[in-house]
């Protein structure tokens, strides 16, 4: 089976990650040796002003794109300004979207919801699977260790980065906050607090510098012993065939909003 891809973002770091990843999974044997990865076209307002040639056509909006192309999902690693024509475009495409861009508005990712009802919508803050064995880990770790512990959480990322915290930190902090009665209080900034830190407090820092790929650490600390469960990402391929996986997924679904945990 071939997969039409149509990549939102493709000039970008991470549309550049999924061309190599695709490049590299057509070269071998993928699946049951029997799919394959294609990138019918791409969007991206830098199109024509960046004199790329990625070997397929790349376009500088969505409406620019041909009624006739033919593709079977969308996936998405572009800016989180474009996140709602990118929407509508999708909607009115009927093509299941994979939408992994971060700092997505509160309202963006209600009108995502709400566009799942016409079309499969698969949307992950990371697209590591590893990120969602961790998830996983740090619930199991918060109902097991209890009160005893503090927790705090620290990422890191490259100083090109837009949003702190990360959209991966958030979602850690949710995952072991659902774990806690009663939930956690997040804590971003402690420079103008003058006291002790409270129970239901987790500490969330950010690190910006160099070209970190992602780092996340959850950390469990009582009086005696630290446990710390970490990520760190190698390379961006890492997202890129995520979310090559998410597409996978999202053929022949019914619409609805899907996350890493339903493909896990």
């Amino acid at each position: 089976m071939s997969l039409r891809i149509i990549l939102c973002g493709a000039l970008g770091h991470m549309g550049r990650a999924v061309i190599e990843q695709v490049r590299s999974k057509n070269a071998q044997i993928v699946g049951d040796g029997n799919d394959s990865y294609i990138i019918e076209c791409g969007i991206d307002p830098f199109a024509g002003r960046s004199g790329e040639n990625p070997g397929f056509p790349v376009y500088d909006s969505f409406e620019a794109v041909p009624e006739d192309i033919d593709a079977d999902v969308i996936i998405d690693f572009s800016h989180f300004s474009l996140t709602r024509p990118l929407l509508g475009f999708a909607k009115e495409r009927r093509l299941p979207l994979v939408l992994c861009t971060t700092a997505i508005s509160s309202d963006d990712l209600a009108l995502a919801a709400e566009v799942s009802a016409d079309i499969p919508v698969f949307r992950s803050a990371n697209m590591s699977i590893g990120i969602a064995l961790l998830k996983k880990l740090i619930r199991e770790s918060e109902s097991f260790l209890g009160d005893d512990f503090d927790v705090e959480i620290v990422e890191k990322h490259h100083n090109r980065k837009l949003d702190a915290p990360s959209g991966t930190a958030l979602a850690l902090a949710d995952a072991v906050s659902e774990a806690k009665e009663g939930g956690f209080d997040y804590v971003f900034d402690r420079s103008a607090r003058r006291e002790k830190r409270g129970k239901r407090e987790l500490g969330i820092s950010a690190v910006r510098g160099g070209n970190i790929v992602g780092d996340h650490s959850v950390m469990f600390i009582s009086d005696n012993e630290i446990i710390e469960l970490s990520h760190h990402a190698m390379s961006r391929s890492v997202f890129a065939d995520g979310s090559l996986r998410a597409a996978a997924f999202l053929a022949g679904k019914e619409p609805g909003l899907y996350g890493m945990d339903d493909m896990v």
